[in-house]
This record gives structure tokens, C-alpha cells and sequence, in this order.
């Protein structure tokens, strides 16, 4: 028996007493609205006007940090989803012509800039284009210049020339984001097809570490709401209706649903700065290449640590002044243990050039710390 049954009869009702409470209810009803209504009125009256933020979009309520409301989603995606974009890869048939061009993939962007028309994506997203075509929600099309990218934090940013009518994202602050959090991810899974889907979710977990290229420079967001291919450079926003997220990245292995993440915007943005005012990002390193195949398994057969094996040290630069040789083994950066290539990206990403840092080395199965001053990426 279900929570509806279609079969049960009720007893004939006796009217006159439903009657009655009805009419008495009305009565009591009426004298609490007349003595209420001043107070009602005037807290009404009292509201202030909707806040504008500074990309425009109206600020929206939040709900006391209570469950999540279809409401509000509907708020968030009508405010947001203007500021989603579609962005395609297009790129030339041959290697010989450049003259046919055909789409190879496409990805999501958001308008971070209405006045420049500048808009942030995934470099994976436009890496190797002849072309970039974004569209809008209005339903135009225009052709995208890459303004600069940054293979290091899988980042770019595209410019479009007209900006007319252009609605930007409000960015948040991820530093205050919380494990369990609600939050909405907007973006064109499959392409334009199924432009702006929405998806819901929360905060799974935070700081979380992805051996890729770009996204193992951060901390990354987990989250549940569904990211699929095509979400790359999509929004992942706050019950703020903020960005506080760049969907880059979900786990395909097998057995595994819903576990997509994204960069954190407040990580991102001083590299965002960056690209748009020099069109390029720099960040700090030792100036030295890396074997990316000396893995952990390797080192466990050869009865070597694990760590960062030295392939070349760049003449000059900060590793060869503090001594660091081809052959050395990085084990650790200011006490924290690197495994491989990825996990050094990820600890040197946090300091700047000039800073001076330690690193410990393994060297024909000694251990040796060295203080490196930091140089600057040059590539």
C-alpha cells in the first residue's frame, strides 16, 4: 500500500462542524492580520534595495546556511548562467594548410570582464587552437583571441571584441569554502548541445592533490555536482551565487561517480592578473628538468627513495648554485615529502622567486640539505 490509495473510501463527511471551525478560525485570523499588519508593513517597507555587485549580477539571499532550495537554484542559474560560455577548439585538417579548419573540442569559459570582454577558461581547453569561437547565451557567436595561457595552472584567458550586452560571474572567495557546502556547477557538457546545464552538489572535500599537469599546481576542490567532458572552464559557484571554482578535472576510473574538481578561485586569480597584464604567468622554480618516468614503483626496485629525479641543471641558475647536480634525487621542499615530478610542481607553486627554500637530496644513497634561492620560470 503506497502513500496514496485509490481504492480507499471515506465515511460521508458531516458538514456543520467544519463549518463552524472554519468561521471561527476566519474571525481569529482576521483580528492577528489587522493588529500585525503595521509591523509587516513596515519591515517590508524597511528592506533594502538589491545590492549590485561588481560584475553586475544582482546579489542573492542566502539561506541562512540551511538545505539547499530549488529556489535558490533557480536564482543562482538565472544569474549565473548568462555568464557561461561556450568556447570551441578549432584547428587546421592538415599540418601542411592552415586553410580547413575543423572543430577538435570544446570546453566552457566565464566572463570575468564585461567593459574588456576578457574570459577565463582551462588551457586544456584551448591548447593547440588556429581558432576559438565563443558563444554567448543570447545565442551569438564571435571569435576569441587568446589574450595568454599557462600550461603550469591549466589556465587562459580569451578576449571577444564585442561586449555588448555582455553579463559577467561575481567571483568568490574560495578560501572560505567548507566541507559539505552547497554549491552549483554551470557549464556546456558536450558542447553546445546541452549549453548551461546545471548541476547541483556540495563541497565533498578541499585540498585535494590530482597528479596532472596544471591542476597539480593547486589545491583542489572536490565536489559531487556532476562534471562531465565539456565542463572544463565552467563555474563551480557558491550558494552566493559566486564563483568560487573553475571546473577542471572529475575521476573516470571505473566504479567511481561523482568525484569532479576544481580550482579554487582565489588560487587562481593572481595567475588570471597575470595573464591578462602580461599575457603570460610566471612562477618560481629551480631552473632544472625533471625525469617524469622515475616513479615510486622504480624506486622500489632499484632500492632508491622516492622523489624527483634531476635529469639537467640549467648553468647558473639557483640549482647549480646551491649545488644540486644531475642524478640528485629531490626527497623534500622545506620539510615537505615529494614523491614525483608532480608533487614538486606542488610545493614549489606556493613560493615566489627570491625566496629561499630548503631541499633535501639524495645523492649515491646519502642525504644532503641545501638552501636554494628560487629563480624564475622562464617557459
Amino acid at each position: 500500500m503506497g502513500y496514496f490509495d485509490d481504492y480507499y473510501k471515506p465515511r460521508r463527511p458531516r458538514i456543520f462542524p467544519y463549518i463552524a471551525v472554519s468561521l471561527i478560525s476566519a474571525i481569529i485570523g482576521g483580528l492577528l492580520v489587522l493588529a500585525l499588519a503595521p509591523q509587516l508593513y513596515s519591515k517590508r517597507q524597511g528592506n533594502p534595495p538589491v545590492a549590485i555587485n561588481p560584475a553586475g549580477l544582482p546579489a542573492l539571499p542566502g539561506n541562512g546556511g540551511g538545505e539547499p532550495s530549488s529556489y535558490q537554484v533557480v536564482n543562482i542559474a538565472r544569474a549565473v548562467g548568462p555568464a557561461i560560455v561556450g568556447v570551441a577548439n578549432f584547428q587546421s585538417r592538415s599540418i601542411l594548410s592552415g586553410a580547413d579548419m575543423e572543430e577538435v573540442g570544446s570546453g566552457s569559459g566565464i566572463i570575468i570582464d564585461t567593459k574588456n570582454g576578457y574570459i577565463v577558461t582551462n588551457n586544456h581547453v584551448v591548447v593547440g587552437a588556429k581558432k576559438l569561437v565563443v558563444s554567448l547565451a543570447d545565442g551569438r557567436s564571435q571569435e576569441a583571441s587568446l589574450v595568454g595561457a599557462d600550461d603550469r595552472t591549466d589556465l587562459a584567458v580569451l578576449k571577444i571584441l564585442d561586449t555588448n550586452g555582455l553579463v559577467g560571474a561575481s567571483i568568490g572567495d574560495s578560501n572560505k569554502l567548507q566541507v559539505g557546502e552547497p554549491v552549483v556547477a554551470i557549464g556546456n557538457p558536450g558542447g553546445q548541445e546541452f549549453a548551461r546545464s546545471v548541476t547541483v552538489g556540495v563541497v565533498s572535500a578541499l585540498n585535494r592533490f590530482l597528479r596532472l599537469t596544471g591542476e597539480s599546481s593547486f589545491n583542489l576542490i572536490q565536489t559531487d555536482a556532476a562534471i562531465n567532458p565539456g565542463n572544463s572552464g565552467g563555474a563551480l559557484v557558491n550558494w552566493e551565487g559566486k564563483v568560487v571554482g573553475i571546473n577542471s578535472a572529475k575521476n573516470r576510473e571505473e566504479g567511481f561517480e561523482g568525484m569532479g574538481f576544481a580550482i579554487p578561485i582565489s588560487d587562481a586569480w593572481p595567475v588570471i592578473t597575470q595573464l591578462i597584464q602580461t599575457g603570460k604567468a610566471s612562477h618560481a622554480g629551480l631552473l632544472v628538468q625533471i625525469n617524469d618516468r622515475y616513479n615510486e614503483e622504480f624506486a622500489r626496485a632499484k632500492g632508491w627513495p622516492a622523489g624527483a629525479l634531476v635529469a639537467e641543471v640549467a648553468a647558473g641558475g639557483p640549482a647549480s648554485k646551491a649545488g644540486i647536480k644531475a642524478g640528485d634525487i629531490i626527497t623534500s621542499v622545506n620539510g615537505k615529502q615529494v614523491k614525483n615530478f608532480f608533487e614538486l610542481t606542488h610545493e614549489l607553486f606556493k613560493y615566489k622567486a627570491g625566496d629561499t627554500v630548503k631541499v633535501v637530496i639524495s645523492r649515491d644513497g646519502k642525504e644532503q640539505e641545501l638552501q636554494v634561492t628560487l629563480g624564475q620560470l622562464t617557459e
